[in-house]
């Protein structure tokens, strides 16, 4: 049950939103709660747990009190890792009305070492530091791993120390430098691990999640069905019956999918709006056209505004002054369709705005944390245009909207695109963006695309593109001397974007693409591919 009285202080997280934003009720009755201390992984942590089938939500750690204050019906905590030291005096604790609920509790890394702290225990400053994979002795004797007595490799990323535990834990794993990797006190069903079990590197990770959950007391009841029939039910109570809603659509997987839900809730009470920026991939504003009005008899307009956006980005070459700029801009055209259509249409008022904001969106975007890029659509549009966003995938991870998606009817031909940056082609220019520079990068593009559909490699990977570099190098050509751009290839595999690694292409299809591409577009004379993971780099380069 929710207190309505601490609701307000529940309706931002992780970040502020626009008056009237649209918030599941689902959140308010989230079993698992995750406590956000600044870890790289903490989504991870809530992607792994409804993999198994509990709904978990990540809130500030600092707005923990309040949230459990508000929901009654919260059966476990997990606290993330984090970058502070504790021992640091300024560093983020756990507060002692959160043990003081009584519910059980696991604390990750940071998580675990605020737990031993909280409960009188001591941790030491750079004592012992352990970073990547660590060889874990589990005792058998442990609730999180009963099957222990393994040597797992586990994955570590902490440079305190636990010198003691508090009273009533007992050691159940350990690793060479660290006694108490893995740490339990049954009677309050408080648990600590030094180890990161949400990230993949991790063996066995799921299973500690799943055992701690389990133990907890939760039911395994999210699926993708429930959010479905929730998500529909709350579009309506939220527009009602004569509401009006506009969908900022990019033609993308998330705006696809926000766009058939809402579709579906309210019918033809819908409008799409696609704004071209000039800053799409080849053919896609045609694309899109022709899927929403033909294919999904979804009612569309198209603006093509790509004079206007390229106008706006001319002379910019930092990656966040190009991202205002384009949002700025999509404000700008937006507002005059609205204004175009409330003068066409007078006495019908479009006062809703649905937008494909996800949740790694809305964390990568939290206020408050290590902000690593901003995201153009979280926060939705200045109050002053008058809207109220409805946002129905704003708690779901990108392989839960595609569920979400092929549940509605969608095709996987849509559903199955990869990932494409709301600013486009524009954080893939690293420098000034022109039009010609976009036209190039559209070519060549396309030919990378085409050549992994070719070899049946697009579905392996979880995003490819080309970055069009502001480097021009020399080049023989026909026998003559080229001096040309550059371009860098990416393609990574992951499975919510969090982390990612790069795919192994064979070096002979990587001479394929390199080879097409000098060969059918002109302006290039060199390809290199980006061997880089994500940490320590971000899978966009911008």
């Amino acid at each position: 049950m929710v207190n309505m009285a601490i609701l307000p202080l529940l309706l931002c997280p992780p970040v502020a939103l626009s008056s009237g934003a649209f918030i599941f009720w689902r959140f308010l009755m989230a079993q698992v709660i995750v406590a956000d201390f600044g870890s790289q992984f903490t989504q991870l942590i809530v992607r792994r747990i409804r993999e198994e089938g509990y709904f978990a939500q990540l809130v500030p750690h600092q707005r923990l009190v309040e949230t459990l204050h508000a929901i009654d019906d919260v059966k476990a905590i997990i606290l993330s890792g984090g970058h502070e030291s504790i021992t640091a005096a300024d560093a983020p604790r756990l507060a002692e009305e959160v043990l003081q609920k009584g519910l059980p509790v696991l604390g990750i890394c940071y998580g675990a070492q605020a737990l031993v702290e909280a409960e009188g225990g001591r941790v030491l400053a750079g004592a012992h530091r352990e970073f990547g994979k660590s060889h874990v002795q589990v005792s058998p004797e442990s609730i999180l791993y009963p099957n222990g007595g393994n040597d797992l490799v586990l994955w570590m990323s902490h440079g305190d120390h636990i010198e003691t535990l508090p009273e009533g834990y007992t050691a159940r794993g350990h690793t060479e430098t660290s006694p108490y990797a893995l740490f339990e006190n049954a009677a309050k069903k408080r648990f600590g691990v030094l180890f990161h079990p949400e990230v993949a590197h991790s063996e066995e990770g799921s299973t500690f999640l799943r055992n701690f959950l389990i133990h907890s007391g939760c039911v395994p009841d999210w699926n993708i069905g429930l959010h479905q029939a929730q998500a529909i039910a709350e579009i309506q109570r939220q527009v009602g019956t004569e509401g009006r809603v506009l969908c900022a659509l990019s033609g993308g997987v998330d705006s696809s999918v926000t766009a058939k839900l809402v579709h579906e809730a309210i019918g033809d009470r819908l409008v799409c709006v696609f704004v071209d920026g000039g800053t799409m991939r080849l053919g896609e504003a045609e694309q899109v056209a022709t899927q929403f009005r033909d294919a999904f008899q979804i009612p569309l307009i198209v603006d093509d505004a790509s004079d206007y956006f390229l106008e706006k980005l001319a002379g910019l070459t930092d990656p966040e002054q190009k991202r205002k700029a384009i949002g700025g801009a999509f404000i700008d055209r937006f507002a005059a369709i609205v204004a175009d259509l409330r003068e066409k249409t007078p006495g019908v008022d479009y006062a809703y705005l649905a937008q494909g904001t996800l949740y790694p969106d809305v964390i990568e975007s939290a206020a408050g944390t290590m902000t690593i890029k901003s995201h153009h659509n979280v926060g939705g549009l200045p109050e002053k245009l008058g809207f109220t966003l409805v946002e129905p995938l704003r708690m779901l991870f990108k392989d839960e909207v595609r569920a979400l998606g092929r549940s509605l009817g969608l095709p996987d031909s849509l559903l199955m695109r990869h990932p494409f940056p709301g600013p486009g082609l524009a954080i893939r220019i690293p420098g000034e963006v022109t039009r010609d520079q976009c036209d190039l990068l559209r070519l060549v593009d396309d030919v990378f695309v085409g050549l992994l559909i070719e070899h049946g490699l697009f579905q392996k990977i979880w995003q490819a593109f080309a970055v069009l570099l502001p480097v021009r190098t020399t080049g023989v050509m026909g026998d003559a001397r080229s001096y040309e751009q550059v371009v860098a290839l990416r393609a990574v595999t992951a499975t919510d974007g969090m982390t990612a690694r790069v795919y192994p292409f064979a070096p002979e299809f990587l001479e394929a693409v390199s080879t097409r591409i000098v060969n059918t577009v002109r302006g290039v004379n060199r390809v290199v591919y980006d061997i880089t993971s994500k940490p320590p780099a971000t899978i966009e380069w911008e």
